[in-house]
């Protein structure tokens, strides 16, 4: 009897790739241009996110279209102000205009810009207020979250940068936890993700996709990625 190949269950992942403060608009195009082999890939389970500067979505967001690319557009942050004098801010309106994705509460931004739960929560409303999809940071179990998160993604910070990811079945605890306790509905891991490693996470029954950070940089590395996820 031949096996059956149903994929009626098959669990939406999420392929985020976060540049933190890498490439120029002229490498952050060329990278769209070669990474047009993405098209030639089954995502039928799978959603791709780039996350770039703010100053490149709208270049992004045109060169996607071009390249008639399968890639959603995300910030790495956004400002807690809706409008008005604070320089320097993008407001989630803002942010609207060129993306449907932001990342919030980055151990990064926790720990280099000293942000706070209090700061990261009045964050996230303002970014539901305008509509956006927010991938709500967090380093483990102990990490708040606000009610109603779309997406956490679990980055602990012994992980991200160092290549020495956590093991999956940590990851799997994580995810399990938040899902459980506040009805998450989508749960992702970060830290050291490799096209090596992409698969041991995401056959975790409760991790449904990764956050990645300088493996995205290079679009050949990001193909495999999202090939063996």
């Amino acid at each position: 009897m031949q096996e059956s190949t149903c994929n009626c269950t098959m669990k939406k992942l999420f392929i985020v790739a976060n540049w933190k403060l890498n490439k120029t608009e002229s490498e952050a195009k060329k990278w769209i241009y070669e990474s047009k082999s993405i098209k030639n890939l089954d995502l039928s389970n799978k959603k791709i996110i780039l996350c770039p500067s703010y100053v490149y979505l709208p270049a992004m967001k045109t060169s996607v279209k071009e390249q008639s690319l399968p890639i959603e557009l995300g910030a790495q942050d956004v400002s807690s102000f809706k409008g008005g004098s604070y320089t320097g801010e993008v407001s989630a309106a803002q942010v609207k205009e060129f993306a449907e994705f932001v990342i919030i509460g980055h151990s990064e931004r926790r720990i280099n810009f000293k942000e706070t739960d209090e700061m990261l929560f009045k964050k996230f409303k303002s970014a539901k207020e305008s509509g956006l999809t927010v991938i709500y940071c967090v380093q483990g179990k102990e990490t708040k979250i606000p009610e109603n998160v779309d997406i956490v993604a679990y980055e602990p910070v012994a992980a991200i940068g160092t290549g020495n990811p956590d093991t999956p079945e940590n990851a799997e605890s994580v995810a399990a936890y938040f899902k459980a306790n506040f009805q998450v509905p989508a749960v992702l891991y970060g830290g050291s993700v490799t096209a090596n490693n992409v698969n041991s996470f995401t056959r975790m029954p409760s991790v449904d996709g990764v956050l990645v950070g300088k493996a995205s940089l290079d679009p050949e590395g990001f193909y495999a990625i999202i090939q063996n996820a």
